[in-house]
């Protein structure tokens, strides 16, 4: 019987588990026609069989399910096979395989905003642009981004994440043209991102204040996630008329877990409406 893994005593189950909880939701949508795999009329279980999965990945059925209690820690060639048994697309792929286990300890990222970034971010002025950190706090945006969505700087701290402004704030459900995609899109990262660090405050806080949403209530249990994808974002703004905004998201470098997105017009429309909105046609 496998111990904890670690070797060193510390408790890393929870993040196995969600790992683990999220392979079998994927078991349990797969099909053993799908599959290639013979069916039988007295199958109670619903989607595929442990053993089975097993055997597509080439792995033994007690180590297979030993993983989908979350009791071991495994390596990324045996987790790429599952994924594969699995059929999981590229987004799902990369989140199974975030949960190797490094034993190097995650540098917190900075609760502050170099002088470089933040002139970045006023010099993007009038298009929208914004600093985030690991859980999509709001640390420094600019005038464009203000007119475009809603001055974080009225907002109580706590609700300066563009997860609660996609779900909380009810003007975004009409300023987001295509709001249900864009809003599961997020849900979709941030749910793959809070997995891996259970024991973070400030996840747990943004996921509770989440369940208050219906919709997002019912996205998150389905364990569906999701990777960033440039994209053109379609707004429907009260003054500015219809913007067509190119998404844009850089990593920061000199400060590690800090992003930098921006939100350049995709016509020349767009441009004169971002001018109008800030003052600047």
């Amino acid at each position: 019987m496998p111990g904890n893994g670690n070797g060193d005593g510390t408790d890393r189950s929870t993040p196995r588990k969600e790992l683990g909880a999220f392979l079998r939701s994927r078991r349990e949508r797969r099909t053993p026609a799908e599959m290639g795999l013979p069916g039988s009329p007295r199958r109670r279980t619903p989607g595929l069989r442990r053993g089975e999965v097993a055997g597509l990945a080439g792995i033994s059925e007690s180590w297979y399910a030993w993983l989908e209690q979350g009791r071991v820690r495994t390596s990324e060639q045996v987790l790429r096979s599952v994924a594969r048994a699995l059929r999981l697309d590229e987004a799902e792929t990369a989140h199974v395989l975030s949960f190797v286990e490094d034993t190097a300890p995650e540098e917190p990222a900075p609760g502050w905003v170099s002088r470089n970034l933040l002139s970045l971010v006023e010099a993007m002025a009038p298009n929208p642009a914004v600093v985030i950190d690991p859980h999509w706090d709001l640390l420094a945006w600019n005038a464009g981004y203000a007119a475009l969505l809603t001055d974080p700087a009225r907002l109580a701290p706590k609700q300066r994440n563009l997860l609660w402004l996609v779900f909380r704030w009810p003007p975004s459900r009409r300023l987001l043209a295509q709001w249900e995609p864009e809003a599961r899109s997020l849900l979709g990262q941030f749910r793959a991102h809070a997995a891996r660090h259970p024991d973070d405050r400030r996840y747990a806080e943004i996921a509770g204040e989440l369940m208050a949403d219906p919709d997002a209530a019912r996205w998150y249990e389905e364990r569906a996630i999701a990777d960033f994808q440039p994209a053109v974002r379609h707004f429907r703004h009260p003054t500015a008329g219809e913007l067509r905004l190119r998404y844009v998201k850089l990593a920061a470098v000199e400060e590690p877990g800090h992003h930098f997105l921006a939100y350049l017009p995709d016509d020349a429309a767009t441009g004169a409406g971002l001018r109008t909105l800030t003052g600047q046609a």
